[in-house]
């Protein structure tokens, strides 16, 4: 064979092994974003919603006083509970 030296291959450089779960993934994913205190990370991102269900989630913002950010961080953190 053209190339051949009669030399063994060598093996291939072992990877490290696949994070597999979701959770394992997440956590990745996670490490990357903003520390701001304590155990909370800083997440930026857009949501689009219908017109209704924005002015809806306006209107309930200003009813508690919250800014619409606030309001949707607590909605969110509601959503992911753990289940006891």
């Amino acid at each position: 064979m053209k190339g051949d030296t009669g030399m063994p291959r060598r093996p291939a450089p072992s990877k490290p092994a696949r994070k597999t779960g979701p959770e394992e993934l997440a956590k990745d994913a996670i490490a990357h974003e903003e520390a701001v205190g304590g155990d909370k990370v800083r997440m930026t991102f857009r949501v689009i919603l219908g017109r209704q269900q924005a002015e809806a989630l306006a209107a309930r913002a200003i009813r508690e006083e919250k800014n619409t950010g606030a309001l949707v961080t607590e909605i969110l953190e509601a959503a992911v509970k753990p289940k006891a």
